[in-house]
């Protein structure tokens, strides 16, 4: 079945269309189980313990899905006038699904994360409105979009903030239940996770000009294609250097960093050889290089460690 051919009532099967779309789940459900494996388990092992538990995970994991589904949901309503005027084939503007709809499954999540909160542990709830609280800021632009859209520098990191208010909700859904403390150590876990979404981020909007859309505010416009590839690679190497840290005290400082140096490596030739000669195919190569980085650097940080340690 083809995007054309589903029209707007077509129940169940406009849903499928728009995930694979927008939200698509083969790739994003397995970085936000590193994502939020990640978290518990370096929770987990920084207070002692050698496994986590099942139910954080599984509470962590949710939780998180729905946090980046809800962030989708956000920027629908957020860029609605802009996907009209420019974007007209993108689901909502062509009438696939409605904002109203997208606004109740928003909602249908935040409950869904409530009950998993409560299930795992009511202590958890505080954190929850927090994040919540700063999700709704970001979707009203904090109420100064005309200010922020004269400053993208600004606007990246405040919605990356984001990233490390989700991560410290997940590490939460450890070390709440458990009856401690946050960690020390994860501070620089949470540094991080908030570099990483600035990889994401830069690298999804690094396109070819012949790519390049009309109504959007790519990095590459923005800073040219030499600015945009030597800002992501940079933000890739501080995220390195948080992750090493991170680690350190586990002892696995050295892994991450042979781990993610190889990955890093490969990226800046990638980012190099486009800033070089700007081609479509050679662009293709840094979103799913951003993928490739996220997924080893929570692997690698969190989640090996708790493997290698039951093995």
């Amino acid at each position: 079945m083809t995007t054309s051919a589903v029209a707007p009532n077509a129940g169940l099967a406009r849903w499928w269309v728009y995930q694979r779309e927008r939200f698509p789940l083969v790739a994003h459900a397995p970085l936000i189980a590193a994502f939020s494996s990640a978290a518990v388990c370096l929770s987990a092992l920084l207070r002692g313990e050698a496994h986590p538990r099942a139910i954080s995970l599984l509470v962590a994991f949710v939780t998180a899905l729905c946090f980046f589904f809800q962030l989708r949901v956000a920027d629908e309503f957020k860029d609605a006038e802009d996907d009209a005027r420019h974007r007209p084939y993108r689901p909502v503007p062509r009438g696939l699904v409605t904002l109203r709809e997208l606004g109740w499954l928003g909602a249908a999540a935040g409950v869904v994360q409530l009950a998993a909160a409560l299930w795992l542990d009511v202590r958890l709830v505080p954190l929850l409105v927090v994040a919540w609280g700063y999700m709704a800021l970001m979707s009203k632009e904090f109420f100064v979009r005309d200010w922020l859209r004269k400053r993208p520098v600004t606007v990246l990191w405040t919605h990356m903030l984001i990233m490390p208010l989700i991560d410290f909700y997940a590490t939460a859904c450890d070390w709440v239940p458990a009856g401690a403390s946050v960690a020390t150590g994860l501070r620089w876990f949470l540094v991080a996770s908030f570099f990483n979404g600035m990889v994401v981020e830069i690298g999804r909007k690094i396109r070819a000009p012949e790519t390049e859309e009309a109504g959007v505010e790519t990095y590459t416009v923005l800073w040219g294609r030499t600015g945009a590839a030597s800002a992501w690679v940079v933000t890739m190497a501080v995220a390195l250097g948080s992750a090493v840290l991170a680690a350190r005290p586990l002892g696995s400082g050295r892994i991450v960093l042979a781990g993610l140096g190889g990955v890093w490596v490969i990226s800046a030739v990638a980012a190099t050889a486009f800033a070089t000669r700007p081609t479509r195919a050679r662009a293709r190569w840094i979103e799913p290089l951003a993928g490739v980085w996220t997924l080893a650097m929570y692997l690698l940080v969190g989640v090996i460690p708790v493997l290698v340690g039951a093995g």
